[in-house]
């Protein structure tokens, strides 16, 4: 018996891991060591850029918007969200990413989607300055419905520690800036999902529950997801926040 009749294809992995490589190389930063395909990563700091540089990590996903992804056949949207978000969750303590590693895990490997997931990742991270340096691509036979797949991504990024944001500095009479939304981006999709679903509630109850800003303009066609901007990608604060060089003016 071979691996492939438990349902493995060993030469599906490889091609799709070198359309993999092909993007994340695409990324990659200065302070990338090698390449992909190891059993680690490597990355060296720039020492002369931090005086006392603190490591900022964080682990995230992209929540049910995936089941939009996979009724639309758009996957790219979902990969750059991945990233976004996870940049967001360190931005807001004044770090700079550095480099992002993703896992993604599905019944039978598809290189063309596993390949617009990363091209999807790879954007968003060139956008960034953040190196795609690694990752876990999972071929996992009965465990995921067929076209079905999950995904997480992790980042670490840097920020000097008397740069580092806290809160603690907050004080009654400073000014709370609210950034604007294009829409849904990863959040809030399994109450958008149920009120765009067959069964949804009434447009009154759509209204109140969410306002026209946030409303999807996709709509519940025969049973199918509009594409639309359903899958509209999230963006993430960091080109904007360094532009304006927060540090010397955001205190939480």
């Amino acid at each position: 018996m071979k691996y492939a009749d438990a349902g493995v294809d060993i030469a599906v992995a490889d091609a799709a891991k070198q359309r993999i490589r092909h993007h994340a190389s695409r990324t990659f930063t200065p302070g990338v060591l090698g390449g992909i395909g190891g059993f680690g990563a490597l990355f060296a700091m720039d020492r002369k850029k931090w005086k006392e540089p603190v490591l900022v990590s964080s682990a995230d996903g992209v929540g049910t918007k995936l089941k939009v992804a996979m009724a639309t056949g758009v996957h790219s949207t979902v990969g750059g969200d991945l990233v976004n978000h996870c940049i967001n969750d360190i931005l807001v303590l004044g770090a700079e990413p550095l480099f992002f590693l993703d896992y993604l895990a599905m019944g039978k490997l598809d290189p063309n989607v596993v390949e617009q997931l990363v091209d999807g990742m790879s954007r968003a991270c060139r956008k960034a300055g953040c190196a795609l340096i690694g990752g876990e691509t999972a071929e996992m036979p009965g465990f995921y419905p067929p076209g079905e797949y999950d995904l997480a991504g992790f980042i670490v990024g840097a920020v000097d520690r008397k740069k580092l944001l806290t809160g603690k500095n907050v004080k009654p009479g400073d000014a709370l800036i609210a950034l604007p939304s294009a829409g849904l981006h990863t959040n809030g999709y399994s109450l958008a999902r149920k009120l765009t679903s067959p069964a949804a509630a009434s447009p009154a109850i759509c209204r109140a529950c969410c306002p026209p800003a946030c409303v999807p303009k996709s709509i519940w066609l025969r049973g199918r997801f509009c594409r639309s901007s359903s899958i509209w990608p999230r963006s993430a604060k960091s080109t904007p926040m360094n532009f304006c060089n927060p540090s010397t003016w955001v205190w939480g």
